[in-house]
């Protein structure tokens, strides 16, 4: 039952082999170091978050927001440890109890998943690279790169166009359809993973750019999603080990939320201050919730961790179809979504079959 539960971290080499060799008279400060540096990784940004957060609050006296804004930071629990966990940013959480839950604006909702996972995201980051965690880099520099574009092109002509409905049943939609591709991955109990991505090329690169533009563009009305379209692409094309393409979603989400808050708040200039209020009353919580969620999905078993996404997707569907007043139209593009993003899961997940066979026949000639 515990192996069902519970795998092991996936650091990289150089830290495995200083855990492994782990020399008696290092000097004490040295040891601590390396032996507890879980905790450590987790105490520094929640210290510097904290600090801040401190530091603003006693000066301009403003804990009267938690008083009719308290129910954010509940949410935040719940949204900042999904974050770090799973490869679905806070924003999935968000996002649809904002909107289905709270009655709150999408556009409101989307500007404070960005922000929130500005401060989460790149929390669990530190904590990420303190542990020396596999990390496929690959994707972080071309998705990066493409979510630059997408978000930015998402934020300045796609959302505007969007009405609230359509927001609200596209995202479900497509997160809906991100768990069918979980699915699809986790009907190979025993397949072979990779760390990185085997024999990359010009070609995977741009597939990692592309990635990253539909990512971004989807963050964009969103306030998530660069991190499940790399994990997707990562896991179903690339066959890289959920270990790795976790904590790589997580750096990217990280990087994609900064560059969507500043574009918004700073370029923009849209960010209502209500957003703010709500960021003020969460940045506690995730600043440890998201550093804690990524060490506790470092243990616990894919199985686990694709189970919850299972559940938060379908509740968040089944939820948007109850509450939302929806027509024809929308209805049928939410199907269309659906299928469609079935369908496209389904052939990255053959192409991802055929590019190992493609692989294995090298190894066997070399």
């Amino acid at each position: 039952m515990k192996n069902k539960l519970f795998l092991g971290q996936s650091l990289n080499e150089s830290h495995q082999k200083a855990i492994s060799n782990l020399d008696p008279n290092l000097p004490w400060w040295k040891r601590i170091l390396i032996t507890h540096r879980r905790s450590i990784g987790l105490i520094i940004p929640a210290l510097v978050y904290h600090f801040f957060w401190w530091a603003y609050f006693i000066k301009f006296n403003t804990w009267e927001l938690f008083v009719d804004k308290y129910f954010i930071s509940i949410m935040a629990i719940f949204g900042s440890t999904v974050a770090g966990m799973t490869s679905e940013g806070g924003g999935a959480v968000a996002f649809p109890v904002m909107t289905l839950a709270f009655k709150i604006k999408p556009s409101v909702a989307r500007d404070f998943s960005l922000l929130i996972q500005s401060c989460g995201m790149t929390a669990a980051a530190f904590t990420i690279f303190w542990m020396k965690v596999q990390l496929e880099w690959n994707s972080i520099i071309y998705c990066t790169l493409g979510g630059l574009f997408g978000i930015i092109f998402g934020l300045e002509f796609i959302d505007p166009h969007l009405t609230p409905p359509q927001k609200k049943i596209g995202f479900v939609s497509i997160w809906f359809s991100f768990a069918f591709a979980l699915f699809l991955l986790n009907r190979y109990k025993n397949r072979r993973t990779f760390t990185s991505i085997p024999g990359f090329t010009p070609g995977k690169a741009m597939v990692l750019f592309i990635t990253g533009v539909f990512g971004g563009i989807f963050t964009s009305f969103a306030g998530s999603g660069v991190d499940i379209c790399s994990f997707s692409i990562l896991t179903l094309l690339f066959r890289i080990s959920e270990k790795t393409a976790t904590p790589t979603s997580v750096i990217l989400m990280a990087i994609n939320t900064v560059i969507g808050s500043y574009w918004r708040a700073v370029m923009m200039n849209a960010v209502e201050p209500i957003t703010w209020d709500y960021l003020a009353v969460s940045i506690p919580i995730v600043a440890i919730g998201a550093p804690m969620g990524s060490l506790i999905g470092t243990h616990f078993h894919r199985q686990v961790l694709a189970a919850l996404i299972y559940i938060l997707d379908t509740v968040a569907l089944i939820s948007a179809y109850a509450i939302v007043k929806t027509n024809a139209v929308l209805i049928g593009v939410s199907v269309g979504i659906i299928l469609f993003g079935f369908a496209f899961f389904f052939g990255v997940t053959k192409l991802g079959e055929w590019l190992l066979k493609k692989i294995e026949a090298r190894e066997l000639d070399a």
